[in-house]
């Protein structure tokens, strides 16, 4: 399986993060020990949602749409709450 999960700041709520990955726990861990650039200054992190696909190009046609502008106002209005 591939998931495309989001991400909370503990230490700075308004901080978001998105990403794929097929380890989420590993993933979500690497986040968390400072293994990722982008989000190392905001640590820690908690997994607010996740989604499940069977192929890797379904989850990153996913993680794609909610990078992109109407993506993030639909993770906005029904994810984010």
């Amino acid at each position: 399986m591939h998931y495309v999960y989001l991400l909370r700041s503990e230490s700075h709520p308004t901080e978001r993060y998105t990403g794929m990955t097929s380890d989420l726990r590993a993933r979500l861990a690497k986040h968390n020990e400072g293994g990722v650039p982008h989000t190392s200054q905001f640590r820690p992190w908690s997994l607010h949602c996740y989604f499940a696909f069977r192929t890797k190009e379904q989850a990153t046609a996913f993680e794609r749409y909610l990078k992109s502008g109407s993506g993030r106002a639909f993770a906005n209005r029904h994810l984010w709450r």
